[in-house]
């Protein structure tokens, strides 16, 4: 596993969760399923595309892409479930209602990291051996 892409990971997460705890009663609106579904829809892109850059950044090799965005999604899979449980208190700016659409976002994001990392490669081949067109 990649530390480097875990300390990325670890950073992430504590930008992500200072961003919430001050921000998010604007990024988390329960009442609306447009706001909502776009929060969830860009949040899964950027991330697929923000783990093959860190991947890339980091020098790991295309076929190890994969195990570098599980150690880039680790802290958020193993941190988020205790703000979730503790939400409150640590989103205290956020009304509790949004505690789902926080941990549905979560999740939107960790599986855009991991399905990012494994775009392009090709059916029966590892990733390194891609032909290039």
């Amino acid at each position: 596993m990649s530390r480097k892409l875990l300390a990325y990971g670890f950073a992430l997460w504590l930008g992500g969760t200072l961003g919430v705890r001050f921000w998010g009663a604007f990024l988390l609106r329960p009442g609306s399923v447009t706001g909502t579904l776009l929060l969830y829809g860009l949040s899964f892109l950027a991330m697929g595309g923000l783990a093959r850059r860190l991947c890339r950044k980091a020098g790991l090799p295309r076929r190890e892409w994969p195990s570098g965005a599980v150690a880039l999604a680790l802290p958020t899979l193993v941190l988020d479930p205790l703000s979730s449980a503790f939400f409150s208190a640590v989103f205290p700016h956020t009304p509790p209602s949004a505690a789902g659409l926080f941990g549905g976002w979560m999740l939107c994001c960790c599986a855009g990291a991991l399905l990012g990392s494994t775009i392009g490669a090709a059916a029966g081949k590892a990733p390194d051996e891609v032909p290039s067109r």
